[in-house]
């Protein structure tokens, strides 16, 4: 099979080297390095100087190169260098060389440099990129402006690379997904809660039971089609229940359902992050707050590459600050682990 990478042709070949193989640089070519440099120094001591290497390493490196081939390259005197024929040939071979040498390392500061622009592709569940993502973003970009940004609003791990996703930010199983890089970012509860004007009005549900008295806002699962249903833990003796709203109110955006519930409309079931201005400011209550379930891990997930390019570890290291942010935010509903 042909093994040939097309729109590359093969070089010459020369059966005695190993064409897979790569010999290490010889130290003739480090000596005819210096030997440039010399020269363009005008003087041992000061190609030294601006080496930060001595007069006499400078010296005895052009010495080496010419008693290895037997050649003469400098003319010295007391008080000048002049280079031989031979010099002036090896001269322009070098000089060659270290153009090349520059080149190659300014193509990796490009490359370098490029793997710090351009676009990054970010997926996220909506009401955590509306709430946590989307306040901060601005200023990310204003602070990296050769960064562009595409956000999807979605809560799912699949199919990174055919959806083109840099950065996956979701809560959910984790176990199978090999050849990807996974971060905890925190925990979060999920919390039932409700307006304080609510509350004040309709009274506070002692047990999930009670709820069933009450207006519930439900979330619907889009692509279920079912109300999302709300998980509790006994107090008691620490059983852990998934109460089926009846809920009076049914939208398929959680940013909807969060108004409802913010506006007083009923008790809701809702992710901390959502409402934390809201939290803060004791506008929403948490509803049975000692039957609170267990915390849910939220994690960014990217595939696993050897190297990963710039522009993605800076987005991901922004993602991981304001999430600590959020973290703190609702520390008084939260505990890490």
């Amino acid at each position: 099979m042909d093994r040939t990478v097309r729109g590359l042709k093969p070089g010459p070949r020369n059966d005695s080297v190993d064409p897979v193989s790569i010999p290490p640089l010889p130290s003739s070519l480090i000596q005819l390095l210096w030997f440039v440099r010399i020269v363009e120094a005008g003087s041992f001591s000061e190609a030294g100087r601006r080496s930060n290497t001595s007069t006499s390493a400078m010296s005895k490196a052009v010495s080496r190169l010419e008693q290895a081939y037997g050649v003469r390259l400098l003319n010295r005197t007391t008080h000048s260098l002049s280079t031989t024929p031979e010099g002036d040939r090896l001269l322009a071979v070098g000089l060659k060389l270290l153009t090349d040498l520059e080149e190659a390392q300014e193509a990796f500061t490009e490359i370098g440099n490029q793997g710090a622009l351009g676009r990054v592709r970010v997926s996220a569940p909506a009401s955590f990129a509306r709430r946590c993502i989307m306040p901060k973003l601005p200023d990310f970009i204003d602070a990296n402006p050769g960064i562009s940004i595409e956000l999807e609003f979605a809560n799912d791990f699949l199919n990174l690379a055919e959806r083109g996703i840099d950065i996956a930010i979701g809560a959910g199983d984790v176990s199978g997904l090999p050849g990807h890089f996974v971060r905890q970012l925190c925990t979060f509860p999920w919390i039932a809660c409700a307006a304080r004007s609510y509350v004040e009005t309709h009274g506070m549900p002692l047990t999930p039971a009670e709820l069933r008295s009450h207006d519930l806002v439900g979330l619907r699962h889009r692509d279920s089609g079912r109300i999302d249903g709300w998980r509790f833990r006994n107090p008691d003796d620490g059983t852990a229940s998934i109460h089926q709203p009846y809920a009076r109110h049914v939208f398929d955006d959680p940013e909807a359902a969060w108004e409802m519930i913010r506006a007083g409309v009923g008790v809701g079931y809702a992710p901390a992050w959502v409402g934390l201005a809201d939290w803060k400011n004791g506008s929403v209550v948490e509803i049975l707050p000692e039957w609170r379930s267990s915390e849910v891990p939220l994690y960014a997930i990217r595939l696993q590459r050897r190297l990963t390019p710039a522009r993605v570890l800076a987005v991901q290291d922004f993602i991981v600050e304001l999430t600590r942010e959020a973290y703190d935010g609702f520390a008084g509903f939260s505990r890490r682990h």
